[in-house]
């Protein structure tokens, strides 16, 4: 089934690809081809699962995307006060080349700006035989969660229009800020920038700091989450050059371009966002970058004021209705259905806040089920805030369940989510066991199943299948009929065993208690079934409390009836045992299942 998010995210691209503003940067190898119509989307969650569309495979130029990723070494190695002694942490409100450096302390303005991004490499020391270069190769590397590889052409054209930076490099050696070799930092600079990188790497990158400096798919710590917190301030602030203070607002992400095309943008804790498209604007960012970046803020809801708590998948459990059936207890023939196809209905549990990274986990699991799953149960009860986004990624869901010809039920008694759910009709039960049953009652009914009517005499029921109609007739002869009123008792728990009851018409609900003393349903009885059993195999005592659901018909087996049945007929009752004992096997199984459901409720 084809996921909304991809759908949005194939309708956005179709949408943005039409903008045909600005143009590529101007500094490349002789005789490379930019085209200008390269336009890809990454979407990467912070469980490391990407969505991607458009160009994503194709390698460019990091550029000044690597700013950030050399900050954060430089922080990680030295500290946040020595860093702070050379880079300052301000705005600058210039473009990205400017030569300005602070008056009164030489320093560059901050660590986004190509006078920063200086002053910060300079700051990298070789360590443990590799040199400083070597050491923010594999820093990147294992942000993108693979080696990356760097482009000597790239390099090179850098190399010969670099008159600026080399200013700059030079400047900041005569204040101080620089200690080494200006010409060998601003080499070093420039191979950073030179490193290649596809769109989809850049999601990673930015999943990795979303994820507090952890790649997401490799587990490897690259930055410790105080560096992170940094970098992701600066960027926030600084990240897109003289443009920040519209970006902060409209788009709310801590971000960093580059002018080879790309853009990452950070929703921490939640995703990270990367978008490739060469034409540039004044500012020297994506032009179709900063427009995918503002439609995906609002529509998604990841502007950082909207999304202020930490993403974690809003799942809390899955399973499939035959581990956890309904409490209804079903007949021998319903029971082997819901055995055999139980597996097709799927229950999922749902907990915390649904915003967009918990409400991506609920939808990227349900768009990639087998095609054997043919119902969802989504069980709301757990479930706090609930975003608009959320609403409509549900929504789109739900209409890509009915397309795919599948159901969807609701758990949703305070309808968290319900009117997610306009398009198409969906049921929505108070509880989970009512959502299970509505689930079994279907796949009966899909597979044939035609429940027994209202009234099921003693001889035709499922209990007895192995007496034949004279023996099921003889027993008959022996029993007394009693009538049960709505709510009733029939057996109170604890009673010594009474007897059996076969059930010829009506509902009883058996009541037992959990683990922490809760008076719970354990399971529905209907005609055809019997209660009382169940109290031969435990010291003679009924084990849980039967009560009317509705009226109530019964035929009474009584324990002086069965004892006078030993008596003159025993080959009956030894017939009369073997059916109880298989009987009461098959249901002490389904009070375990229904039992496991129910501490869920």
């Amino acid at each position: 089934m084809k996921s909304p998010i991809v759908a949005y995210l194939e309708e956005l691209h179709a949408d943005i690809a039409q903008l045909r503003d600005g143009l590529p940067y101007p500094v490349r190898p002789r005789r490379a081809r930019i085209d200008p119509d390269d336009f890809g989307i990454a979407l990467a969650t912070v469980d490391g699962y990407v969505y991607t569309v458009g160009t994503t495979a194709k390698e460019f130029a990091l550029q000044s995307i690597s700013k950030p990723l050399t900050y954060g070494l430089a922080l990680s190695d030295a500290g946040t006060a020595r860093v702070d002694a050379k880079v300052d942490l301000e705005p600058s409100g210039d473009p990205f080349n400017e030569i300005s450096l602070d008056p009164l302390t030489g320093r560059p303005a901050n660590a986004m700006i190509n006078a920063g991004a200086l002053a910060v490499v300079s700051m990298i020391k070789g360590s443990g035989g590799r040199s400083a270069i070597q050491r923010i190769d594999e820093t990147y590397a294992a942000f993108a969660g693979r080696t990356l590889r760097r482009s000597a052409r790239v390099l090179q054209a850098e190399l010969r229009h670099s008159d600026r930076n080399h200013a700059l490099a030079y400047l900041l050696s005569s204040v101080g800020i620089i200690e080494t070799d200006p010409t060998t930092v601003l080499e070093n600079y420039l191979r950073q920038c030179a490193v290649q990188v596809t769109c989809r790497d850049l999601a990673m990158i930015a999943a990795t700091l979303a994820n507090g400096g952890t790649n997401p798919v490799t587990g490897t710590e690259v930055l410790p989450l105080e560096a992170v917190e940094r970098v992701l301030s600066v960027m926030m602030t600084s990240g897109m050059y003289d443009d920040a203070g519209d970006w902060v607002s409209n788009v709310g992400m801590p971000a960093k371009s580059g002018v080879g095309g790309g853009i990452v943008a950070v929703l921490p804790g939640q995703a990270g966002l990367a978008v490739y498209s060469p034409p540039l604007d004044p500012h020297g960012n994506s032009v179709r970058g900063v427009a995918t970046c503002r439609r995906i803020s609002r529509d998604m809801e990841m502007h950082f004021v909207r999304a202020a708590r930490m993403g974690r998948s809003a799942i809390r459990a899955r399973y499939t209705i035959d581990r956890a059936p309904s409490t209804i207890r079903r007949s021998t023939e319903a029971h082997e259905i819901l055995v055999t196809y139980g597996h097709r209905v799927l229950v999922i549990e749902l907990s915390g806040d649904l915003f967009f990274a918990g409400t991506e986990s609920v939808v990227r699991e349900v768009s990639r089920l087998s095609a054997e799953i043919q119902v969802v149960v989504l069980d709301a009860r757990r479930v706090d805030e609930v975003s608009e986004v959320a609403l409509r990624m549900l929504g789109a869901l739900g209409v890509e369940l009915t397309g795919d010809q599948r159901h969807l039920v609701l758990v949703d008694p305070d309808e968290s989510i319900a009117e997610a759910f306009t398009d198409a009709p969906v049921p929505n039960l108070e509880t989970r066991d009512r959502a299970v049953a509505w689930c079994e009652n279907w796949l009966l009914a899909e597979h044939g199943f035609r429940p027994r009517p209202g009234l099921v005499p003693v001889v035709d029921s499922p209990v007895l299948d192995l007496l034949d109609e004279s023996a099921a007739a003889a027993l008959a002869t022996r029993m007394q009929r009693r009538s049960y009123s709505d709510g009733e008792v029939v057996r109170r728990v604890g009673q010594r065993f009474g007897g059996i009851y076969f059930i010829l018409s009506g509902r009883i609900v058996t009541i037992g208690t959990d683990a922490s003393g809760h008076r719970v349903p354990v399971t529905t009885l209907t005609a055809g079934m019997v209660v009382g059993d169940l109290a031969l195999g435990d010291q003679d005592r009924q084990t849980t409390t039967a009560k009317a659901a509705g009226p109530v018909e019964v035929m009474l087996l009584d324990a002086q009836a069965i004892d006078d049945l030993e008596n003159s007929d025993p080959e009956l009752a030894v017939q009369l045992w073997r059916a109880l004992a298989r009987h009461a096997h098959a249901q002490s199984q389904h009070y375990a299942q229904a039992a496991a459901g129910q501490r869920e409720e």
